[in-house]
């Protein structure tokens, strides 16, 4: 129970990476927050994690929207008095090469990851200050916020400037006991990556078998997926790690497609 009692919000948790987080908290004795824009999806990851014996409330979120954010933040300390681990994860993509890539469609992918993790980082900080026991804020990145691949520049764009946000927030937390890291992982078999296989295929002029194989899992070291396992088990070391010794870090899962 590495997380016993610790108060965790994550957003983007109805599904995929967010989601699988979401229940290993609650496993390891987290109260989980589960935030995302949809309700239903909040609301069926939340009795996932009470049927398992955990604690957990849904929390409706567009990351996008100031006051959303704020009053998401607001209900979750109502109810268990502060958030200790912030784990911002909500993302989308959208596929298109650059010339064109139309401006509305990179304000929405830039707006989702970077305006949306500064709007919950600035909310959740605001309660970990005040709390005077610190904490954790871990953004999802991507081994995009180490290099580039075609047709992802607002998605690309935005994952490396979380990694700069992540390292901010460590500076100016670390007086606050609060640390900051970004995990990194490869392509993860999420509906977000599902849908991206047949868009390149279309995009690129090949089959969705050599999408997989020569453009996702091309540069691994054994041509497999990074798991869901694998990232929710990299985002609870980072949430109970004891110290600042750990902190403004970005940390690869990527079976060697990125090495540092």
């Amino acid at each position: 129970m590495r997380m016993h009692k610790r108060v965790a919000l994550i957003t983007g948790a109805g599904r995929g990476i967010g989601r699988a987080i979401a229940e290993a908290y609650g496993r390891e004795g987290a109260r989980v927050a589960v935030a995302d824009l949809s309700a239903d999806m909040a609301s069926e990851t939340a009795a996932a994690i009470t049927a398992n014996g955990g604690e957990a409330m849904a929390v409706t979120m567009d990351v996008t929207d100031e006051q959303a954010v704020n009053d998401g933040v607001a209900a979750v300390c109502e109810r268990w008095g502060a958030v200790d681990v912030l784990v911002a994860n909500a993302g989308i993509q959208h596929i298109d090469p650059i010339d064109q890539l139309d401006y509305a469609d990179w304000r929405k992918v830039v707006s989702v990851h970077l305006d949306g993790a500064f709007l919950v980082t600035k909310a959740a900080l605001q309660s970990m200050y005040a709390s005077g026991r610190g904490g954790a804020v871990i953004y999802m990145g991507s081994v995009h916020s180490k290099e580039a691949s075609p047709l992802k520049a607002p998605y690309v764009a935005a994952k490396h400037a979380l990694a700069g946000l992540c390292r901010s927030v460590a500076k100016e937390g670390a007086a606050h006991g609060v640390r900051s890291n970004i995990i990194c992982p490869g392509f993860v078999r999420t509906p977000l990556v599902e849908k991206q296989i047949p868009e390149q295929a279309q995009e690129l002029g090949i089959s969705e078998e050599a999408v997989v194989r020569d453009v996702m899992l091309k540069q691994t070291v054994d041509q497999e997926f990074t798991t869901l396992e694998d990232v929710a088990e990299l985002a609870i070391h980072l949430a109970a790690f004891p110290s600042n010794a750990l902190t403004g870090q970005s940390v690869v899962v990527s079976h060697g497609w990125h090495m540092q």
